[in-house]
């Protein structure tokens, strides 16, 4: 399909559609519509033709599937991080396993067929903090199963930007890893989807890095496409990813390229956003728009789409990893559809745009948006099973090797995780045998991507963590880091957990053993780490001493808002996270000895 951009000439490389594949089932879905009220002269707009047949009518139904937040799963994520919660009429919740690409492909191809006018997008995300199978190749299986998937366009997500502006360009354009070459006889070709990329600048020309909007052509019906991450990517991005660039606001930078494709007579427009929201609910079928309009989600999305500007006729969001279908105002006071499809691929939003021949808008009183479940009970496309074969034969000598001995699920959900304290553990005994002086560990839970799972994936046997599992819980390689802070500073990075850039979504760092603290939900801001509370070793901290402190390099260089961590002395940089806890893992389990799951009592909650 013919596309255009104001930074390039038409998108040229011509792609094949994949055969559909027939599924069984397409999944269960939750439904939102902005009206009920059939469009005028005409009950359903693919009925909406003149007599005979042969000329279009006024309105044409537009399927927009979109997903967000793949991190590069293209096995079917374990444990919790592959499952979706289902509420059922009468209250009830059950858990259904999903993700996967082999099954998402069956279902986007299954969801395409009979559609005539059919886009695929997405929000961001797709690439960074991957599982081993992806990761180790520097994400270039992920671009390579987005091709087949024949995604259209994603906008970028702060994780693009993981390993900096000339990788992402790599990822785009094609060609081998400037160090780590080629990893078959081919040259990685590069995404033949574009990445939007609005809000990013090059600090040195001040011109978008990448093209900031795209618009997908059939016929006579365009959409426009806008992309942005969210301002704040320095702020959850080393400052290595973003050197060079600068992230501008999101609505000022939406509506400013919604009116030029206004003056391009692109009046269909839908704004791919990487920023998200927080909804009532943990179950993805739940009702977003009870007991009103947009009542049922909260966060930066909802002052978003509060104030992109009424031109702009749906937005697809991600970032925070959930599952919601709502209609939110605009400054107009219309409703407008909201959607974001959890993560990893275990959703995909269902989204039919009725565009308006005569006005060349989307006629928004008809939209319609489900969040359907990639549920694994349908046939895996083969040519995705091919794909994941062909790197796991490339990944299996490094990521088979067994590491350590687990006796049950280690999870990395909740305030204090067991997986949390578990790393962080793991960085005070590395961080011991850099300097034995070192105290404590800290351990931002953003790093922490999956759980360790007693069942084995593969053959490894069950309680048996390999290498692969280990480097899907920590892909960043960051490394283990060293400095010295005053018992008043100390304190205050505490603090900084529900405090400044940290006050409306608290960032709540993982503790090592030793380190306790009573977390008072009941107050507001900074006073929610009571000072009175916190212990080391039984003892308080004393503000005048020097404690030795252990944190991967992210929260070092004052990752996640705590800017106190980014004034540390007497630097001592080690090797890189994942090691720290192989040597963890090694030393401290064995298949019969194996690590129970840590209590996660180091932080005590009052709600």
């Amino acid at each position: 399909m013919p596309a255009t951009s104001p930074a390039s000439p038409a998108h040229q490389r011509r792609r094949r559609r994949t055969n559909r594949l027939v599924a069984l089932a397409a999944g269960a879905a939750t439904v939102g519509a902005l009206a009920a009220a059939a469009l005028p002269g005409s009950a359903s707009a693919d009925e909406a033709r003149h007599q005979g047949g042969q000329t279009p009518g006024r309105y044409q139904d537009v399927q927009l599937l979109s997903f967000n937040d793949l991190h590069g799963n293209l096995e079917p994520p374990a444990g919790s991080s592959g499952r979706v919660t289902h509420v059922h009429e009468d209250g009830t919740t059950e858990q259904i396993n999903a993700g996967g690409v082999e099954y998402l492909a069956t279902h986007l191809r299954t969801a395409r067929e009979g559609k005539k006018y059919s886009i695929t997008a997405a929000g961001g995300d797709m690439v960074g903090a991957s599982p081993l199978l992806s990761g180790l190749f520097h994400d270039e299986p992920t671009i390579e199963a987005l091709n087949k998937l024949d995604l259209d366009v994603t906008s970028v997500g702060n994780h693009e930007f993981d390993e900096g502006a000339r990788e992402l360009a790599r990822l785009q354009k094609g060609g081998c890893h400037p160090t780590d070459g080629c990893y078959t006889d081919e040259e990685f070709e590069g995404a033949d989807f574009p990445y939007l990329a609005a809000n990013v600048l090059d600090e040195r020309t001040g011109k978008p890095l990448l093209k900031p909007y795209w618009v997908w052509k059939k016929k006579d019906v365009k959409v426009g496409f806008i992309g942005v991450t969210l301002e704040a990517t320095p702020d959850i991005v080393s400052a290595e990813g973003v050197k060079g660039l600068v992230f501008k606001d999101e609505v000022e930078t939406i509506n400013k390229y919604a009116r030029e494709l206004q003056k391009q007579g692109v009046k269909s427009i839908v704004a791919l956003v990487h920023e998200g929201g927080f909804p009532a609910s943990t179950s993805y079928n739940y009702d977003c728009d009870a007991p009103g309009a947009g009542d049922g989600v909260s966060g930066p999305i909802v002052d978003i789409a509060k104030n992109v500007t009424p031109q702009v006729d749906a937005l697809v969001t991600g970032h925070t990893h959930n599952a919601y279908v709502c209609t939110v105002p605009d400054p107009a006071g219309k409703p407008r559809m909201v959607t974001s499809a959890a993560s990893f691929g275990r959703l995909y939003t269902d989204t039919t745009l009725t565009y308006d021949r005569w006005t060349g808008d989307i006629a928004r009183t008809a939209v319609t948006s489900a969040n359907r479940v990639v549920t694994r009970d349908v046939p895996k496309a083969p040519d995705m099973t091919e794909l994941i074969g062909k790197w796991n034969t490339l990944a299996a000598p490094i990521g088979n090797r067994a590491i350590g001995h687990i006796s049950g699920d280690i999870g990395n959900t909740g305030t204090e995780s067991p997986l949390g304290d578990l790393i962080a553990d793991a960085q005070l005994a590395y961080g011991k045998e850099l300097d034995p002086e070192t105290d404590l560990a800290l351990m931002n839970p953003g790093g922490i991507r999956a759980p360790l799972t007693y069942e084995a994936k593969a053959g490894e046997g069950d309680g048996v963590v390999t290498y692969a599992e280990g480097f899907t819980v920590q892909p960043f390689a960051n490394t283990v880091n060293l400095q010295d802070f005053s018992g008043t500073q100390l304190i205050q990075v505490l603090k900084e957990q529900v405090s400044g850039a940290n006050a409306a979504a608290p960032k709540i760092l993982q503790v090592s053993s030793g380190l306790t603290y009573t977390l008072d939900l009941t107050r507001t801001g900074a006073d929610r780490v009571v000072t009175d509370s916190i212990r080391l070793n039984g003892a308080p901290v004393d503000p005048a001493a020097t404690y030795r402190v252990a944190t991967n390099s992210f929260l070092a260089g004052g990752g996640d808002g705590f800017t106190t961590l980014g004034q540390g002395t007497n630097d001592v940089v080690g090797a890189d996270d994942l090691t720290a806890l192989e040597k963890y893992l090694t030393a401290n389990s064995s298949a019969a000895d194996p690590i129970a799951p840590p209590k996660a009592d180091r932080i005590t909650i009052l709600n």
